[in-house]
């Protein structure tokens, strides 16, 4: 194979991207010329993200906010992580960042780690195809302590930042929901597993889950001056809230309100309905949560990028993997409606 000028090869490639949208990302990647890099994406506009006071900012130090989606467990719904619906997710969507939801329990990583470690970097590469930011998320549910986990994560992290460190694209979500722990506890965690990755991966983001199924310990009676008044001892992260419109009213509204004057936050999770994922969508109380979250640059991932049968789920039951995942014909009223709020406006 012939070598191509450098020029040359810059100028066939956007004249791709331009003709093809998403898929020529991918295949651009391919050939080695990284997507994040030589596009107009997300990632390339950006380039890499860190933490500039209770911001979080693009290379060049502006505040940015970030809206994705994220995958459901890779063991149930991994049929939607591929090309086409990837493709969807960048192009007629416009994500800036895509979730890779690997559940530790629930025959998660810790019935086959190096499938479900495999899948991770399958996911991350796709997703740097198409010069997205990606989140890898640690989803450990039950058992609550992240301590009972601590030497799986360790071993995970130390893999996937082993194989990414390189990419500008990658943020480290350590603990998706912790719950029935003190916050000095599950500090103790983060301060014990950061430093895994930092050892490897020394400029990327990471996204610390505060107590109570990462409600800044509102689902438990406490609130965000535990982490505010005694926060991780690490620099560069951002500490995680989850929200689902239906079940969390002003109350869990006004902590982050609060929160966000003080660290900063970043809400890897939350959905239109109730907190199981399902039942009615309560749009009003989300449009609430979506404007205080632009008000304040708050990046936000969407539960959940799939065809589970809940209504969070954006697709209908059946429609992977073939699709169709562009356009609003496969979607459910919460993915559809989901959709327009991230093409409303992209990092």
């Amino acid at each position: 194979m012939k070598r191509v000028k450098p020029a040359l090869l810059a100028f066939l490639l956007a004249v791709a991207i331009a003709a093809t949208g998403a898929t020529a990302l991918a295949e651009a990647a391919e050939t080695g010329t990284p997507a994040e890099t030589a596009a107009d994406t997300p990632v390339g506009r950006n380039g890499q993200l860190a933490v500039c006071g209770v911001k979080l900012c693009n290379a060049s130090g502006t505040p940015i906010q970030l809206r994705g989606v994220s995958t459901h467990g890779t063991q149930w719904y991994g049929q939607c992580v591929n090309d086409a619906s990837l493709d969807a997710l960048a192009g007629d969507w416009g994500a800036d960042v895509l979730r890779v939801s690997t559940y530790v329990q629930e025959d998660g990583y810790e019935t086959d780690p190096e499938h479900f470690t495999n899948l991770a970097h399958e996911y991350i590469e796709k997703a740097t195809a198409r010069g997205m930011y990606v989140i890898v998320d640690w989803h450990m549910l039950d058992p609550g302590d992240p301590h009972e986990n601590l030497e799986s994560a360790r071993t995970f992290f130390t893999e996937i930042a082993t194989r990414h460190a390189a990419k500008n694209n990658v943020l480290y979500e350590v603990a998706n929901e912790p719950s029935g722990v003190s916050w000095t506890r599950l500090r103790e965690y983060h301060e014990a597993i950061i430093p895994v990755i930092r050892a490897l991966d020394a400029d990327a983001v990471v996204l610390a889950g505060t107590r109570a199924w990462s409600s800044l310990g509102l689902s438990e009676d406490g609130d965000e001056t535990e982490v505010a008044d005694d926060p991780v001892n690490a620099a560069n992260i951002m500490y995680t809230f989850h929200f689902y419109a239906a079940s969390h009213d002003d109350y869990y509204l006004d902590g982050l309100t609060r929160a966000a004057e003080r660290i900063p936050m970043f809400v890897t999770e939350f959905g239109t309905q109730e907190y199981t994922g399902d039942g009615p969508n309560d749009f009003g109380m989300s449009q609430r949560y979506l404007d205080l979250m632009a008000e304040k640059q708050i990046s936000w991932v969407n539960w959940n990028y799939s065809d589970d049968f809940r209504s969070g789920a954006a697709f209908t039951t059946g429609t992977c993997p073939g699709g169709p995942f562009a356009g609003p014909t496969r979607l459910k009223p919460a993915g559809a409606w989901i959709r327009e709020q991230i093409q409303e406006g992209t990092a």
